[in-house]
């Protein structure tokens, strides 16, 4: 700033000014600084600015895998609402990775973010407790806080588990299958949703359950090529994903073996409403979580607790919000023709 200050020759006032209340600076004094700013190429530096002010005006938001469109939508959600109040958004893709996901964090905080939010894909609690202990705030998103001094929003995974279930239930299959991971808890509650379904119904359908790594296109595609090598007695005629992106790869094998018919041989329910459900060769019938909503009520929260929604932080109140999943029937249930 003293080196446009010279530049322009004016005061460091005057350029202060310009940069924060350009409307107090006359138009050529201010043409001036703006062209020395050009000239010299000046940034001004935004930590350095926070540090003085006391305040930040930028949130950061690590997510978990940007290749999944539910994350990018819980993005959109976030941006809408920081921007609305006069915040920036710093966005992060932890790639899955438990590592990258604390390194992220840890910028964060060195960057003096005023708040951050979080929507990780395993257990972050020792890594949440030392963000607080930093009295820096922090939302979660898609878990549960599982603390009282601290914001999350969730989708009812257990009841969207339910749902696709008593769906494909409702649809005449008996045999069903669930594929997915045990290690992550929102494809765990989906589970048991699954399983309060098929225990509801009777000893008349029977479930087994296919354990994968992730939920990623490739797990997908191992659960399809087993599924493809069991006997006909043995082979499910209904499938829960744990996510969409799972079904997906469900959906390819089936496609190019031409052997099961999707789905007239079994029927398929993934989760997420992830985009590639939508233009999937056969649209997948899913459970849709509105990413969007989620991050406009974890940005809201994160608003609240800064103190900028009209009340102070000392007002503000830590809650869990649960966000009720909805069933999107589709091809992969229907057929073409539902």
């Amino acid at each position: 700033m003293s080196d446009v200050a010279r530049a322009a020759g004016v005061s460091l006032g005057t350029v202060s000014n310009v940069l924060n209340r350009p409307d107090k600076v006359a138009p050529a004094t201010r043409r001036r600084v703006e062209d020395a700013i050009a000239t010299l190429g000046f940034v001004r530096n935004g930590a350095a600015r926070s540090l003085a002010a006391g305040r930040s005006t930028t949130l950061g938001f690590v997510v978990a895998d940007l290749t999944n469109s539910f994350f990018t939508d819980m993005v959109r959600g976030v941006q809408e609402r920081a921007e609305a109040a006069g915040f920036k958004l710093l966005l992060a893709d932890a790639g899955a990775e438990g590592e990258r996901q604390g390194a992220y964090l840890d910028l964060f905080e060195e960057e003096r973010a005023a708040g951050i939010l979080l929507a990780p894909r395993d257990d972050v609690a020792e890594r949440v407790h030392h963000v607080r202990s930093r009295r820096v705030p922090i939302v979660l998103l898609n878990v549960p806080s599982g603390e009282a001094g601290l914001c999350a929003v969730e989708t009812d995974n257990a009841h969207g588990g339910y749902l696709a279930a008593q769906h494909l239930i409702g649809l005449g299959r008996r045999r069903l299958l669930w594929a997915g991971p045990r290690h992550f808890r929102p494809t765990r509650e989906r589970l048991s949703g699954v399983e309060r379904a098929v225990s509801e119904a009777g000893g008349d359908v029977t479930l087994t359950v296919e354990v994968t790594r992730d939920v990623r296109v490739e797990d997908g595609r191992r659960v399809a090529e087993t599924v493809h090598h069991l006997p006909p007695e043995r082979r499910p005629d209904g499938v829960v994903a744990g996510a969409d992106l799972l079904a997906l790869g469900f959906v390819q094998v089936c496609q190019a073996r031409g052997r099961l018919r999707i789905p007239d041989d079994v029927a398929l329910v993934g989760y997420d409403n992830n985009r590639e459900a939508w233009s999937s060769m056969v649209p997948i019938t899913t459970l849709d979580q509105s990413g969007d909503e989620m991050g406009a009520t974890a940005a809201d929260m994160l608003l609240d607790e800064l103190g900028v929604r009209g009340r102070s932080r000392e007002q503000h109140r830590h809650r869990t919000a649960r966000l009720e999943p909805v069933l999107v029937p589709r091809a992969s249930t229907l057929g073409r023709e539902g």
